[in-house]
């Protein structure tokens, strides 16, 4: 058995928040929203999908935000996403360098901690 990728991220989101997600993920970060599987909709949430990059948010209904555990994306111009997302009312959060990389973190409008890493050539 061998594990051969990662299909998608899940993160949790408070019921009712969909329009926040959507401004969010779709709104600043650009990844369009595909359409949820007819029996997973009742369920609340929703998905965003832009080729290998997936992330499902599910309502939780005793949702507390990852605030340690988080994803991490590979970006093509980390400089110009901080501004984004920080221009849009987000917090970004600088950290401390890791070798290869220029990061932040930022949080989604939920409190999840999401980091966006560049690689550095």
């Amino acid at each position: 058995m061998a594990i051969l990728f990662l299909d998608h991220v899940q993160l949790a989101m408070p019921e009712g928040r969909e329009a926040d997600a959507r401004a969010f993920y779709a709104g600043v970060l650009g990844i369009p929203e595909v359409e949820k599987p007819d029996n997973l909709k009742a369920r609340g949430g929703c998905w965003f999908e832009d080729g290998p990059v997936k992330i499902h948010l599910g309502v939780d209904p005793d949702f507390r935000p990852a605030q340690k555990a988080h994803p991490a994306f590979i970006v093509a111009n980390l400089p110009a996403l901080a501004t984004r997302i920080g221009r849009s009312g987000y917090l970004v959060a600088a950290d401390q360098p890791l070798k290869g990389y220029e990061r932040f973190y930022a949080h989604d409008p939920f409190g999840n901690r999401i980091e966006f890493m560049q690689v550095i050539v």
